[in-house]
């Protein structure tokens, strides 16, 4: 089969490996979208990987091809997102059901084969079944939504208070929702782009406040009539919105760090008396899985997705890129940015067949397809990278393309015709 392999820092290949095998007890999965974590990242570009080479990938969807003796959950043919974890079940945390903080643990797709490829092989229990008529793009999104859900879960909620949510990336937009869906007086999301705030609104937030803004906090705590918030999730993991949590919360409110730092994180005297002066109970959250195992964080999930009341949003997705192009996928985590929510990588073929395209006929009796793609994109991406995107269209069927010279990538794209030409 074929996979991504992480064969050195910054060197993903994707290359013919050996097909795992089911035993007792698994099942194998066709992996359809496999998603790139927070987590991925300074595994490919920081030499964050137990061992090399490895297969990464932990959040991801797909269909049951084949079980093993004794698979009663799943059958040939169910549709499943994976649990990635695989406590040990036998130490004192798994025993009592808290399977994140088992220190005996694996887990696919950091220190085991994960879904970076065409098959992973998973134990039952770890493939969640979900409904046809959710698409595979959200089941691959199971995984950040039960993380979410742990952390409200964690934060011993309740409904009827003022909620904020600090981060609009994947993680706290299903935190959001969650609170929601529990009942909540009002949600407010903070965030610094406006786009991630737009589509906050579209999942549903009552409010949202831009902290790039001159007095964001007076907006804020205008919301809740000066009193603070009741509950408060941190779910971006960075410096300010962890200090932030501490202004916003109300006298005797639940705060939860969801969002891991990846920086030295400090407070001042001042911040931290606000915990003791407001008695507030600060908590974390690990992972999302809770006995049974995995957990009913991911029954819930395939619940209201099924529903539609845990909603999804194509804007949560920022590129679905082929399996086999996953170190340009990577690549683009290099600029600071650029990258606004999850990039899928998919084992799907988006092909279109050329010869279904409806056509126009041009004063000079030549025929051209109706569909085509455009090339302009110098204002956020580099010619290089739209001459790869006109590369994979080609492969894909499309056959018109726009160019002007003021683009500035007419000598790129024209070396991919060229290439294309001489292949046939």
């Amino acid at each position: 089969m074929k996979a991504a392999v992480v064969v050195a820092n910054e060197d993903v290949q994707y290359q013919e490996i050996e097909e795992p095998k089911v035993t007792k007890g698994t099942v194998k999965i066709r992996v359809r979208y496999s998603g790139i974590c927070g987590s991925d990242i300074p595994r490919v570009l920081n030499h964050g990987v137990h061992f090399y080479p490895i297969v990464l990938g932990h959040e991801f969807s797909g269909d049951v091809v084949e079980v093993g003796e004794g698979v009663t959950k799943v059958k040939v043919g169910d549709r499943v997102s994976g649990a990635p974890l695989l406590p040990c079940m036998k130490c004192d945390d798994c025993q009592q059901g808290n399977f994140s903080l088992c220190k005996h643990y694996s887990f696919i797709g950091s220190r085991q084969q994960g879904s970076n490829a065409d098959y992973v092989v998973v134990p039952e229990q770890n493939a969640v079944p979900f409904e046809s008529s959710v698409p595979y793009e959200q089941g691959a999104m199971f995984e950040p939504a039960t993380v979410a859900i742990h952390g409200v879960f964690q934060n011993d909620y309740h409904s009827g208070e003022y909620v904020a949510i600090l981060g609009g990336g994947t993680v706290g937009m299903f935190t959001m929702q969650w609170t929601k869906i529990f009942g909540s007086k009002k949600v407010v999301v903070f965030d610094i782009s406006e786009e991630r705030l737009e589509l906050a609104k579209r999942l549903g937030a009552d409010e949202v406040i831009n902290t790039k803004e001159e007095g964001y906090m007076e907006k804020a705590m205008a919301i809740t009539g000066g009193k603070g918030y009741g509950f408060v999730f941190e779910t971006a993991g960075q410096v300010p919105t962890m200090h932030m949590a501490f202004e916003l919360a109300a006298n005797k409110a639940h705060v939860c760090f969801i969002g891991t730092p990846h920086e030295e994180l400090s407070f001042t005297q001042n911040q931290w008396e606000k915990m003791n002066r407001k008695e507030f109970k600060l908590t974390g959250s690990w992972m999302s899985y809770s006995s049974p195992f995995p957990g009913k964080e991911w029954n819930l999930t395939a619940h209201y997705f099924a529903t539609g009341q845990l909603k999804f949003d194509q804007a949560l997705i920022y590129k679905k890129i082929p399996m086999s192009q996953a170190q340009e996928a990577f690549q683009l985590f290099k600029t600071p940015g650029l990258v606004k929510g999850k990039i899928l990588l998919s084992n799907e073929e988006e092909v279109v067949d050329p010869k279904v395209v409806p056509k126009v006929t041009l004063p000079s009796g030549e025929k051209v397809p109706c569909m085509g793609m455009g090339t302009f994109g110098s204002d956020r991406v580099s010619a290089e990278e739209v001459s790869e995107a006109v590369a994979g269209a080609i492969r894909s069927g499309y056959r018109m393309f726009d160019c002007a010279a003021c683009y500035g990538n007419e000598h790129q794209i024209g070396e991919v015709f060229k290439a294309a030409f001489d292949e046939g």
